[in-house]
């Protein structure tokens, strides 16, 4: 294997990043091509910065934050976090008693891994679920979480959520929604409503995830839940700092639903052009992806016969994207754990520094350097720890 435990996913990572710092010094920012989705921004004006100190901050902005976060999210009350995971893990903290039961219900497995790992840390049992007709809710559950979309963008069917939010309510149990990029992805692209429109108690977002936000958490819930959540999470340093604050505001105030839309047509050209030469690739909610399994398949269909996992194939082809067409994508720089499903996202800043025809042409160029190298581990484990 190439990539064998986090320690490896996180060497990937700074190797990643010190290419990314390379490309930008050599090259320039515009000859850099973020397509994960996740690159957010930080929209401050030289005014704000002014007023990014420790007690400052938070009191200039925190209330607008507070009225753009409901119009966002819904719900009687918000609390920004550092990570959406940070926010996770100050809800289990606060609400979840020792040996009790978590459940979780997602479109499609595998969870996030800042959900059973928050459980873990609490001593807490934890169940999930894919499949409606086998969700249960053992004695002894303190909460449930649902998460809206995927890390690799399946989305929730509106009817599952409404029906597992209703059981919640019967057996007076709060329900948690992740909706790290699902606020966004349902509601602009499958019409569906807030999370707190269907119900639920509380719910989280990414602010970088699908908008120009900084790389943050967004809670909002019922006011109650949120100031217990508060108090847990100051105790640990997982609240947001003021610059994130700032970020958040304005990332909220340029968020616009047709960004998103606007990349549907974008998407449909490129996977007609894919379809020319590729099997693996099918539409994502804003872009174009390929999962692990579909690039092993891919790679077999040339008759390179490969001794390396769908995994490390996925790692291997992040990296080439990037070191060889400067492209970024999630799994060359992405913390340990997350999804090795590659995407391009067309709803992504940088996307429209590229056409269609020339992304076209960087995908295909980079997996004729996948099939050179993907029976030779000594280039490719160079490729992947190696920056120069």
């Amino acid at each position: 294997m190439l990539i064998e435990n986090s320690l490896d996913e996180v060497k990937k990572r700074e190797t990643s990043l010190k290419i990314i710092k390379s490309i930008i010094n050599n090259y320039g920012r515009n000859d850099l091509y973020d397509l994960t989705g996740l690159s957010g921004g930080f929209l401050a004006t030289a005014n704000d910065l002014n007023l990014l100190e420790t007690y400052v901050g938070p009191a200039i902005f925190e209330e607008k934050l507070q009225d753009l976060g409901k119009v966002h999210l819904g719900g009687k009350k918000i609390f920004p976090v550092n990570r959406t995971s940070s926010g996770i893990l100050a809800t289990i903290l606060a609400l979840v008693p020792k040996h009790s039961c978590v459940i979780h219900f997602l479109p499609e497995l595998p969870s996030h891994p800042s959900i059973p790992r928050s459980c873990k840390l609490k001593n807490a049992n934890y169940i999930e679920f894919d499949d409606i007709s086998k969700f249960h809710i053992p004695k002894n559950t303190s909460l449930i979480i649902i998460t809206g979309a995927t890390m690799d963008h399946k989305v929730i069917d509106e009817e599952i959520f409404e029906k597992i939010i209703a059981i919640a309510t019967d057996e007076k149990i709060p329900v948690l929604v992740d909706d790290a990029s699902g606020a966004r992805l349902r509601t602009a692209i499958y019409n569906q409503k807030k999370a707190t429109e269907l119900g639920a108690d509380l719910v989280i977002t990414s602010t970088d995830k699908l908008m120009m936000g900084p790389r943050g958490g967004l809670m909002a819930g019922k006011t109650d839940l949120i100031d217990e959540i508060k108090s847990h999470a100051n105790k640990f340093g997982l609240e947001a700092q003021p610059p994130a604050i700032v970020a958040m505001v304005k990332g909220l105030e340029v968020y616009n639903k047709e960004d998103l839309l606007n990349s549907i047509e974008k998407k449909k050209k490129l996977i007609e052009l894919l379809k020319n030469d590729f099997r693996m690739f099918e539409e994502s909610p804003t872009g174009v992806m390929f999962s692990e399994i579909s690039l092993k398949k891919e790679i077999a269909n040339h008759k390179i016969d490969t001794t390396f996992s769908p995994k490390d194939l996925c790692f291997l082809w992040a990296m080439i994207l990037l070191k060889e067409e400067h492209i970024i994508t999630i799994p060359a720089v992405a913390m340990p754990g997350a999804s090795a499903t590659v995407r391009f996202d067309l709803s992504s800043n940088d996307a429209c520094k590229l056409d269609i025809a020339t992304l076209h042409k960087k995908i295909k160029n980079s997996f004729q350097v996948l099939l050179k190298v993907a029976t030779n581990e000594e280039i490719a484990t160079d490729i992947i720890f190696n920056y120069k």
